[in-house]
């Protein structure tokens, strides 16, 4: 069931049906989240079971302000502290120590919590409505493309569970996820605000796992395989690209293309959509059009690599991970 997002019954059926231990399909700037109470165990359950996500990968628990830090976070750095003045209400998620016994499933048992305040109006009313922290992985099937509609939403888990529609997620990619429990921040999920501005607004380096480190806590979307399509996904330049494109000429078939320029020659069993030159808007377009394209039905589909720059970096990581 859809409900509009603008609509204040909405909202208050909404809060209801989350402090009842129901889950509830929610908007945010960046992807469509699968919403339950955070302290709620049987709630959480239950967005382990819909998703088919194991039960020690953690959930992100949104919250309404800073304000709501302390309920979760047994300490809060001050670099940390400068991030979330700096970026919250925002796409920024932070790993920060949780304070025992509050939100232990939603952490996975771990004795981390991963937080974020998220920007969108509607979350924001929703989360202002309930009171609650709200534990909200993307509402899609465990590691598969994220949701950017409520439609998308529908599509994936079904026309009974309540989604609250928001429109088209502006970011349209997870948040960038730091962790902050080891003394210095360091990204495990690039996302729209990059390492550049994450230094500049906390005044301290900050790191990327250059592999991965047992020592660091689990986190949501870092797995080497993620936001899959059901269509095989293949990265390679724009030159490697056009010249396959050659090489195949008519025989191309059940074949989609996101590339900034279309081949010399679209057959007709291959499909073309145009890869946007900002990567801010192709963040916004990504899991739509993988979605998009997998309704298609295509086997393939074959993606001009971005730029090597700062800000496509979250938009490369989905990819990467899509095509592993």
């Amino acid at each position: 069931m859809i409900l509009p997002g603008s609509d204040v019954a909405a909202i208050a059926q909404a809060a209801q049906a989350l402090r009842a231990g129901e889950l509830v399909g929610i908007p945010t700037e960046t992807v469509y989240g699968l919403a339950a109470d955070a302290d709620n165990e049987a709630a959480v359950a239950q967005i382990f079971a819909a998703k088919g996500r194991p039960t020690d990968h953690p959930l992100i628990v949104h919250v309404a302000s800073s304000a709501q830090v302390a309920r979760y976070a047994a300490q809060v750095p001050d670099f940390a502290q400068r991030l979330i003045d700096a970026f919250w209400p925002g796409p920024l998620t932070l790993i920060l120590p949780r304070r025992p016994g509050v939100a232990a499933a939603a952490a996975g048992g771990q004795d981390s919590i991963g937080l974020r305040c998220p920007s969108h109006p509607v979350a924001q009313a929703l989360l202002r409505v309930c009171g609650l922290g709200l534990a909200a992985p993307s509402a899609n099937r465990f590691g598969r493309v994220s949701p950017t509609t409520a439609a998308h939403v529908q599509a994936e888990l079904g026309t009974a569970l309540l989604v609250l529609d928001g429109g088209p997620c502006p970011v349209g990619i997870e948040s960038t996820l730091v962790d902050c429990t080891r003394g210095a921040p360091v990204v495990l999920r690039p996302g729209q605000i990059t390492r550049e501005q994450l230094q500049a607004a906390c005044g301290r380096s900050v790191g990327q796992p250059a592999e991965p480190d047992a020592a660091a806590p689990r986190a949501s979307g870092t797995l080497e395989s993620h936001y899959a399509p059901q269509a095989r996904v293949r990265l390679m330049q724009a030159d490697e690209l056009a010249q396959r494109m050659q090489a195949l000429g008519t025989l191309a078939n059940n074949l989609a293309l996101w590339s900034r320029e279309p081949p010399p020659q679209l057959g007709a069993g291959v499909l073309w959509r145009a890869q946007p030159p900002r990567a801010q808007d192709a963040a916004r377009e990504l899991f739509a059009t993988l979605r998009e394209l997998d309704l298609h039905g295509v086997q393939q589909i074959w993606v001009e690599l971005p730029p090597e720059t700062p800000d496509w970096e979250g938009v490369r990581d989905r990819l990467k991970r899509a095509a592993a």
